[in-house]
């Protein structure tokens, strides 16, 4: 009960607050049934904030594999979480962790686990679009660095190459604008700064950008369906791109 307890005021606190003063009529906003097993839900849920559930049996399986020649983890987010590494890499013993809706502050949070632990020859990773959405709140760009550092650091410390990819474009083509939350300027100046930061820090560098984004700055039509995420299509695009960096990260 105190974990609920915790949960529905953290659900209270995030609240909009309103001006105190009087109503002119009684207009509470509609309740959802099952109040109490929402908030077990959110409870739930809070107790595993960087989800490392969801990849824990099949991190246990593999390690009991032991070590495999050229194994490369994918840790992303949804555009990694989607994509089906098996139809663009077959026979490649490459993993997927990918979790949709993650940022980079979760990725550092379970990279032991979903990483380093699997003993992979490289990781290759694809974040900071949900940083620049907001998705676990607003954050600097220092603050996203940091974590960009971390991750490469932890990997460089067990011998693990790292390949650090460019943000995708977004567009507005689709029904829902994604320019809004993920302004293109935003993507451009964390992309300029992976790009240093990787030829610094000896890490390879994959230009997804490049591959998708059409003369506008976006990511081109017939490549999403939503203006985020890749379709077939847009992962046919990205596939030769990460082949290419792995090569280069791997030699």
């Amino acid at each position: 009960m105190k974990t609920l307890s915790l949960a529905v005021l953290l659900a209270l606190s995030l609240l909009p607050a309103a001006w105190g003063q009087l109503a002119d009529e009684f207009s509470p906003p509609r309740a959802n049934c099952c109040l109490q097993s929402a908030a077990q839900s959110l409870a739930d849920q809070l107790q595993d904030w960087n989800q490392l559930g969801r990849y824990h049996a099949d991190n246990e399986a593999l390690k009991a594999q032991g070590r495999t020649p050229g194994r490369v983890v994918f840790l992303g987010d949804s555009i990694t979480d989607g994509w089906r590494l098996a139809n663009y890499f077959a026979g490649k013993p490459y993993v997927n962790r990918g979790i949709s809706g993650q940022t980079t502050p979760q990725m550092l949070a379970r990279f032991y686990r979903d990483v380093v632990n699997l003993q992979p020859a490289a990781v290759i990773i694809l974040a900071g679009t949900n940083d620049i959405a907001r998705n676990t709140g607003p954050q600097t760009a220092e603050l996203i660095q940091d974590n960009f550092r971390a991750m490469t650091e932890l990997a460089q410390a067990h011998k693990i190459r790292v390949i650090l990819c460019a943000l995708l474009p977004v567009s507005d083509y689709g029904k829902a604008p994604q320019t809004v939350r993920r302004p293109p300027s935003d993507i451009l100046k964390l992309n300029a700064w992976l790009k240093e930061y990787a030829a610094s820090a000896g890490a390879v560098y994959a230009d997804y950008y490049t591959a998708l984004v059409d003369d506008k700055g976006l990511l081109r039509q017939g490549l999403s369906q939503d203006g985020l995420h890749p379709n077939p299509q847009g992962y046919e695009l990205m596939a030769p791109v990460a082949a290419a960096a792995i090569e280069k990260a791997l030699q």
